[in-house]
């Protein structure tokens, strides 16, 4: 089942030929905007991200407080099929719009932030600032799905990857500087200025939205209605299913990083170089994504992912440097390849009525799976060795891109280069 969009005719043909595949996209107006947007407002949430924790730490000297930072962030991921249901029941621009401003709003209140009596408010903001991302990707995945031509969806999430993986190598730095030099409220500002810009970014895009439908259902089978196409698409539930049992996997690898440190023989410190060398390879297969969706397909892709995080894993267990550095920049090229393939997927195949609250269903199922396996993970780290622990990881993980290949459509769907209205005419 295609979903209608908005139809692009010529110029998707204009904007899917003839250039390499990641300028296509960037000469795309709304993507273009859509992209600076990820870039100005990312930069701000890496450098908050980290610094948040170091700031609880530095006020408690708690580390189990400092961890719950990312707790605060993650949670209200559980609340994806609820929260995304209100990117369907609104226009979707000016909720892009009040989300942003409602964060730059609220993080300056962090200046409240001085003592161990006040960590509270921290974690507050962060748990709202969870909520309102939540909603955010629910109605950016909605809207871009009709702003942008649909032959470039590929193109734009895979640059939405590099982006933001490219955010994480230069905002934590700049964020921790900040933070030495001023104090962890002057980030909270940073942060707040850069959704203010954001904003403006998102102002000015050029769409057109359709009046939001009001269904006279209750609205908790309005929530559900998300839950139950993904499971019922013949498509879209296998790649779900295997983006979450990849982070399930994701998370119990990431857990044990300084543990393979450890046995490679350096300080702790050395896990700077692997993620470093990890957001690398996510920047890379961001740019390729495009072109790759249209050859392979979202589900081939995907288990090409899959297997490449497999491969990585397991050479995890071979304590040598090149190795390690090597398996951490695979690491970083297939883990995205499978959430794009997903996500992408899923703005092609979903209607647009229902297509926020399918999105954030979708985002609850692949990213909060890895919240539990970072919990298995730093639990089975103690007891288990490594020998043993990462290549059964390895394995449960090319079991998934097995399968992932076997279930699914005898026609394996392509990332179109035309709008589906030019190949559907009503």
């Amino acid at each position: 089942m295609t979903a209608p969009r908005t139809p692009h005719t010529s110029r998707t043909r204009e904007t899917t030929r003839g250039a390499w595949p990641a300028l296509r996209a960037l000469r795309d107006r709304n993507a273009g905007l859509y992209l600076s947007g990820v870039v100005v407002s990312g930069f701000g949430t890496s450098a908050l991200w980290l610094v948040s924790g170091v700031w609880v730490k530095d006020l408690t000297g708690s580390d189990g407080l400092a961890a719950l930072c990312v707790l605060a962030l993650w949670t209200p991921t559980l609340l994806g099929p609820a929260l995304g249901t209100l990117a369907d029941r609104v226009r979707r621009k000016p909720l892009l719009i009040t989300g942003s401003l409602l964060l730059a709003g609220l993080l300056p209140t962090l200046f409240a932030v001085d003592s161990p009596d006040t960590v509270w408010l921290l974690f507050a903001v962060l748990f709202v600032y969870g909520a309102v991302g939540v909603v955010h990707d629910a109605a950016e995945s909605a809207l871009v799905a009709t702003a942008v031509a649909p032959g470039l969806l590929g193109d734009f999430n895979g640059l939405r990857t590099t982006a933001t993986e490219g955010m994480k190598l230069v905002a934590p730095p700049a964020g921790a500087g900040i933070y030495a030099a001023y104090g962890g409220a002057s980030v909270a500002v940073l942060d707040a200025a850069t959704f203010v810009l954001a904003t403006a970014l998102y102002a000015a895009l050029r769409v057109r939205e359709a009046p939001p439908e009001h269904p006279p259902a209750r609205r908790r089978r309005q929530t559900a209605e998300g839950a139950r196409y993904l499971w019922r698409h013949p498509r879209l539930r296998p790649l779900v299913l295997a983006g979450g049992v990849m982070m399930l996997c994701a998370g119990v690898c990431g857990a044990t990083v300084y543990a393979v440190v450890d046995a490679l023989g350096h300080s702790p410190a050395y896990a700077g170089a692997l993620y470093a060398v990890q957001g690398a390879g996510s920047v890379a297969v961001g740019l390729l994504a495009g072109p790759a969706l249209r050859r392979l397909g979202e589900r081939r892709f995907a288990a090409a992912g899959i297997t490449l995080l497999a491969i990585s894993v397991t050479a995890r267990a071979v304590p040598h440097d090149a190795v390690a550095l090597l398996s951490f920049a695979t690491a970083g090229a297939g883990m995205p390849a499978a959430l794009i393939a997903a996500l992408t997927a899923v703005q092609h195949e979903t209607p647009g009525r229902l297509l926020g609250r399918t999105s954030a269903t979708a985002n609850s199922l692949l990213f909060a799976p890895n919240v539990l396996g970072l919990a298995a993970g730093a639990a089975l780290v103690e007891h288990t060795d490594l020998l043993l622990l990462l290549p059964t990881t390895g394995a449960a993980l090319l079991a998934t891109a097995a399968a992932l290949i076997r279930a699914s459509h005898p026609n394996p769907t392509r990332t179109p280069s035309r709008s589906p209205s030019e190949a559907n005419p009503a």
